[in-house]
């Protein structure tokens, strides 16, 4: 009796002619993110994906593709052949340990070869659970536990499902700049554009010696914490001290938070234009803070001529920490170890500005500024996150 994870998937299933396409990506992405487990095995069937796994493996297997971008719902399994005495065996067996005072069987037969229909396996199975369990009684509404059949070339019996995060496979969307901090809100933005099928590729803005290198490694643990959802990615740690001393000298001080935000957009499209992104993805929710108003956000736009993804736009902070909760970045995003945005914010920032203001404070340090913007791209170091990191 073997053990397998029987993967469902939902969106994709209604791609027409480019399902195959999307169903391809997500086993592809299931490959990767249990290539570490030596036993594993991914195939497809009609509807379904199958991942053979060996028992000592099973538990972490689950974990890992309940992380899987397009996944919508995995179940443990035992496969067995297709055969009547065979199936009833199993599930007696199964239901031994089990404690249940209602249950039910829902049965689909796959393989039209097999002589007993999907209803009559049903019946017939759940007559030998109540022979051989004592006190128990079917209740098809709101049974405590449903035992599940799928008779195929072989046969899969399970009773438990295990939810998984849904959306799209990673990659099938392209791939983003994704703007990553050190704080709470960015490593949110890219765990839900990659949902949306997007490969995330990182820019964090390093101000050494303002910003520490503690501060750099927890951008990198949280790049980990990020890749259990969107497999491995590329990193750029940008030196952004030189480009963030020049604007503080030479621009007002109100507009130095707008200002900074306009520079880290424009290298972050040199950046996506070396690595072919189709967007940049930022942490930006609308009023959090200065930089963040209806205006300020225009003036930044102006900056890039990529289209900005802002998926966190319309929720509030307990809203976004929540999310952050439940995909593990939280604790290290509160880590006391500030960014370079942090780290010079104005007094009384610009929470209006004015474009052509702007534009005016941009022309006294153009030709310095167009220096240092090649010079922090061509200076970054790149670091390959690797999903086995995470």
């Amino acid at each position: 009796m073997r053990h397998v994870i029987l993967v469902r998937y939902g969106e994709i299933s209604l791609k027409g002619l480019n399902r195959n396409y999307f169903i391809d990506l997500l086993a592809k992405n299931i490959r990767h993110a249990l290539s570490h487990l030596e036993s594993v095995k991914v195939r497809k069937v009609q509807g379904r994906i199958i991942v053979d796994i060996d028992d000592d493996e099973l538990e972490e297997g689950l974990d890992r593709v309940t992380r899987v971008f397009g996944v919508v719902s995995v179940s443990p399994a035992v496969v067995i052949d297709s055969e009547w005495e065979v199936i009833e065996t199993t599930l007696e067996e199964m239901i031994k340990p089990l404690e249940f005072e209602t249950f039910r069987i829902s049965a689909r037969r796959a393989n039209k070869n097999f002589p007993i229909h999907s209803d009559d396996i049903a019946r017939k199975l759940g007559g030998t659970v109540l022979r051989a369990k004592e006190d128990v009684k079917v209740n098809l509404h709101e049974p405590e536990i449903t035992f599940q059949v799928e008779v195929r070339e072989e046969t899969y019996l399970y009773f438990e499902t295990i939810p998984g995060p849904g959306g799209l496979p990673v990659g099938c969307s392209g791939k983003t700049g994704l703007l990553l901090s050190g704080g709470i809100d960015s490593p949110v933005a890219g765990y839900m554009m990659a949902k949306r099928g997007l490969k995330p590729v990182a820019i964090y803005f390093h101000a050494f010696p303002y910003t520490s290198d503690r501060a750099k490694e927890k951008v990198i643990t949280l790049a980990r914490i990020l890749s259990k959802y969107t497999g491995g990615f590329k990193l750029y740690v940008v030196p952004f001290t030189d480009l963030q001393l020049e604007i503080i000298e030479n621009c007002p001080e109100r507009q130095i938070t707008i200002l900074i935000r306009r520079y880290m957009a424009r290298i972050a499209e040199e950046i996506a234009r070396k690595e072919k992104l189709g967007s940049l993805t930022t942490g930006e929710s609308l009023g959090q803070v200065a930089s963040q108003t209806q205006e300020s956000l225009l003036v930044t736009n102006e900056a890039a001529d990529l289209p900005v993804f802002r998926p966190l736009i319309g929720l509030d902070k307990q809203e976004i920490v929540e999310i952050a909760q439940r995909i593990g970045t939280f604790e290290t995003s509160i880590l006391p170890y500030e960014d370079c945005c942090t780290i010079f914010v104005p007094k009384h920032p610009d929470t209006r500005p004015k474009l052509d203001l702007i534009k005016k404070s941009e022309e006294k340090i153009k030709d310095k500024a167009d220096e240092l913007i090649k010079k922090a791209v061509k200076d970054s170091e790149i670091i390959k996150i690797k999903p086995a990191d995470a």
